[in-house]
């Protein structure tokens, strides 16, 4: 079989396009601290390739001669949770079975029983490594994977062990170089004890002496990788598709391959691969990627329950706080799960992140809202935004109460319900795009709807702005405000329509007082505007 993009597993060269792991990190600076007897962190989004990139980090130090490397993956412990024996147990299987497999190393396998009735689950994995150290005529590097999948008291147990081992050398045989891996740097585990004690990771593995970060690919290395497939295929990808490929995925390593696979298999006339991938055919497998709502992105939508990413992602929907609002740690947190960037400015990582995290949030209202696309129609296939507005208008009216109280998110519940219709409405022949980011006070929208179905965004495009914001500072000014912010956000985007959308949340004002919409303009750009 032809290599091809991967979006499951492990990186295998000789099966997938890929870029080189060990250019992907600064292995010089590894190198040092490996020399040096460090233990550290490397930790990076899921999917990014931490683990194609630690065991290419293992082969290259195996074949150096100088050091024996081993990984391991310890998420099986993650069942135990706080059956600390059950989850040491497991542990130390996965090191000896490791060790045997990898390295044909099978003399843990005879040390097992006699370390685990001396030492139990406090000390066993400890020991099992000394005696190793001891018996290697090489220093050891070992490679945890998974760290941060473990709770409670089997996570607090190998940290403290791992500590203890570090603390004891030179006297006491260890390993060289410990390095954990995860999704989170060790800082942001957080373990209650069998006694309900709180231990942070920082804590319990005070002895590590760097945090490192994978990143995602850059945009040289995101053509790289699809020029692999072009030159072992043939097949050509149309130049303009790179700009809308990395706004869409900012390099981010399973969104890009992904992508690749969308355009080059599961697009089944592309198979032919004398067929070239147009910008048209990378638009329509960009919204079956994010319509698929596959596991990588329902993972990320199901850290959106998590406290501490709601407290951010929140915040950056709502678009109306400042930094004094958000905890230091929690951005920090969110920001090694992948789902926001902090420069230049705090945001939600990428394009297609922007459009699965409403799309989550609202996917139960957006099924159940009982209004037709051909509805808001004209006879000439443009879409009715005045009919489509004030549609909403009685339907917030009639509904916003309950709903947005049964949103998770009700800090941006009424950006998010009127994102919620309008999706049901243009879902499958348009396109929403999204903007929102820390700081700018407002939820950008520009709609795109190909009025010529058979030329689709290649023919006439009606391009449609609206601009979301919550009335706070007053109706004058905050509606000065808005109409700034739509006329140069319809200027920036090449939009003929422009409409603001102003929620007044109020509760002491009259229900029909929030209701009204007017024409107005600013510096020749005539701008509906809709309150409610």
């Amino acid at each position: 079989m032809q290599r091809h993009f991967n979006t499951t597993g492990p990186v295998i060269p000789a099966e997938h396009y890929n870029i080189d792991p060990m250019q992907r990190l600064d292995w010089e600076e590894i190198h040092q601290l490996i020399a040096a007897k460090k233990f550290f962190v490397l930790h990076a989004p899921r999917q990014t390739g931490k683990t194609s990139t630690l065991l290419a980090m293992a082969d290259v130090l195996n074949q150096s001669g100088e050091y024996t490397a081993l990984y391991i993956n310890v998420e099986s412990a993650q069942a135990a949770r706080d059956k600390v024996q059950q989850g040491m147990k497991t542990i130390i299987g996965s090191l000896i079975e490791g060790a045997a497999l990898r390295l044909h190393d099978t003399r843990l396998r005879q040390w097992r029983d006699e370390i685990w009735d001396v030492h139990t689950e406090y000390g066993a994995f400890r020991e099992m490594l000394s005696r190793w150290a001891q018996a290697s005529t090489k220093p050891i590097v070992l490679m945890i994977d998974e760290v941060d999948a473990l709770v409670g008291d089997t996570l607090i147990s190998l940290l403290r062990q791992l500590r203890e081992g570090y603390i004891g050398r030179p006297g006491i045989p260890f390993p060289q170089s410990v390095i954990l891996c995860g999704v989170r740097d060790v800082r942001d585990y957080r373990m209650t004890s069998g006694h309900q004690e709180v231990i942070t990771g920082g804590s319990a593995f005070n002895v590590k002496a760097e945090s490192l970060v994978m990143g995602s690919f850059s945009r040289a290395e995101v053509e790289a990788l699809y020029a692999q497939h072009t030159a072992e295929t043939g097949q050509v990808f149309a130049p303009e598709i790179f700009p809308e490929l990395w706004e869409d995925t900012c390099g981010q390593p399973w969104l890009v391959n992904a992508m690749g696979h969308e355009l080059t298999w599961k697009d089944k006339a592309a198979r032919d691969r004398s067929v070239p991938i147009t910008l048209e055919r990378y638009l329509a497998a960009r919204e079956r990627l994010i319509y698929s709502r596959a596991t990588h992105l329902a993972q990320l939508a199901d850290k959106l329950k998590e406290p501490r990413v709601h407290g951010v992602i929140s915040t950056l929907l709502a678009g109306e706080a400042s930094a004094e609002t958000l905890l230091l740690d929690d951005v920090e947190y969110v920001t090694d799960l992948g789902l926001v960037i902090s420069r230049p400015q705090l945001r939600i990582a990428n394009r297609i992140y922007q459009e699965v995290i409403p799309r989550e949030l609202t996917w139960t209202r957006q099924i159940t809202i009982a209004h037709e696309q051909a509805w808001y129609l004209t006879p000439q296939r443009r879409l009715d935004m005045p009919k489509l507005l004030s549609a909403f208008q009685q339907f917030f009216r009639e509904n916003a109460e309950s709903w947005i109280e049964r949103f998770q998110y009700k800090e941006a519940g009424p950006q998010l319900l009127l994102q919620a219709f309008l999706q049901r409405i243009i879902n499958g022949g348009g396109r929403i795009h999204r903007e929102y980011a820390l700081g700018r006070k407002r939820t950008d929208l520009l709609v795109e709807w190909p009025v010529d179905e058979a030329q689709g965004f290649y023919g006439d495009v009606q391009r449609i702005v609206l601009e979301l914001k919550l009335l706070h500072k007053g109706l004058p000014a905050t509606l000065a405000e808005g109409l700034e912010q739509t006329a140069g956000y319809a200027a920036q985007c090449g939009a003929a329509e422009m409409y603001l959308v102003i929620f007044d949340r109020n509760p002491g004002t009259d229900p029909d007082a929030k209701i009204w919409q007017a024409q107005e303009s600013w510096q020749g750009r005539h701008i509906g505007v809709w309150g409610m």
